[in-house]
């Protein structure tokens, strides 16, 4: 069985999720102690505890103290991953695309293809918005040989969530392939897209648009932000994500959520501002999907190398629990990042 302490390193829930679906993939016992140990309301969080119930059906494993408010857990997958149509209501606002990262390294070692229909919150603070996943993270996971796609079906905020998303899946049936993002390169496009719900009248799509485009040009950049209002969400609320592309492949990206108080324009500068900021620290990958990329990077066959414009506590989690659970080696020499995959096929567990 392994042990993770989840008080070690950043204490989230990132030490949840991720270790929960490295266990499935391996098909390894898990125990889990001192579960989110550093946050204000400790213990294991309804997204939290959603992360766990999916890897568990999916696999047919079997999950000792596993309820909301719980400090430890106990966690034995089934042997082997099955795919197929699933469909997971995370009761809150809670985040869809926290979910979503762990189905897609989960869905990648499964026997068959899967779709997952996702509820709860798609755009908040703390997490990465759907946009930022479906144009960022995903893209370059497709280059490692998975092939995934991701589906906004209808936007969820903070409070009521109630947002659906929906993640398709193939199995890596040769397994995932090493990535080399070691140069930025020029610049070639920056795209975007301000979303808002039921705020037309208030033109906030228009404003936070106009005003990341503006920043990013006094900064050099030509930005296509395209304005979006839709009225199927369940309350009102607000997005911005823009990502800019190089002549190298590298893909950086920035979201913010709109929430009461906060203006549009605020959204657009704050927006400009972190793309400016991980561009000009000469990054390969924005600060989020620098520990994001960290797992998948740990399970391909072969070396990933990519530049991080800042280490984070998600960085450090990230690489010490693909070590401590997967055994692949990683160095950090400065701001460049080289894990060195263990190769993980299907089946393999």
């Amino acid at each position: 069985m392994i042990e993770v302490d989840g008080s070690e390193r950043s204490g989230s829930g990132t030490i949840v999720r991720l270790a929960v679906s490295l266990c499935t993939i391996l098909g390894r016992d898990l125990h889990l102690t001192n579960i989110r140990a550093r946050s204000d309301k400790r213990g294991l969080r309804p997204q939290h505890r959603q992360v766990v119930a999916a890897c568990a059906q999916m696999c047919g494993g079997r999950v000792e103290r596993a309820e909301v408010g719980s400090s430890e857990l106990t966690y034995r997958p089934g042997r082997s991953i099955r795919g197929g149509a699933y469909h997971w209501d995370i009761g809150t606002a809670g985040s869809t695309t926290m979910l979503a990262l762990s189905l897609l390294l989960v869905g990648a070692f499964a026997d068959r293809a899967s779709v997952f229909t996702l509820t709860g919150g798609l755009f908040q603070d703390f997490a990465p918005s759907a946009h930022h996943l479906q144009r960022v993270l995903v893209p370059l996971v497709r280059r490692m040989g998975l092939e995934a796609e991701v589906f906004v079906r209808r936007p969820g905020y903070v409070p009521e969530g109630n947002g659906v998303l929906e993640v398709r899946v193939r199995p890596a049936v040769d397994g995932l392939r090493p990535i080399g993002l070691t140069e930025q390169g020029r610049v070639t496009a920056v795209g975007g897209i301000g979303l808002s719900s039921h705020l037309a009248e208030q033109e906030v799509s228009d404003r936070m648009a106009e005003e990341c485009s503006e920043a990013l040009e006094e900064a050099g950049y030509e930005a296509d932000i395209e304005a979006v209002y839709e009225t199927s969400a369940g309350q009102k609320g607000a997005d911005l994500t823009v990502w800019a592309e190089t002549a190298s492949g590298a893909i950086v990206g920035s979201d913010r959520a709109g929430k009461l108080g906060r203006r549009s324009e605020e959204i657009g500068r704050y927006v400009a501002g972190s793309l400016l900021d991980d561009l000009q620290a000469g990054a390969t990958v924005d600060r989020y999907v620098a520990d994001q990329l960290i797992p998948f990077c740990a399970l391909a066959g072969g070396a990933s190398e990519y530049v991080i414009p800042r280490v984070t506590e998600h960085v450090e989690t990230n690489l010490w629990l693909v070590e401590t659970i997967l055994g692949a080696g990683t160095r950090l020499d400065g701001r460049r990042l080289r894990i060195e995959g263990v190769g993980h096929r299907i089946g393999a567990g």
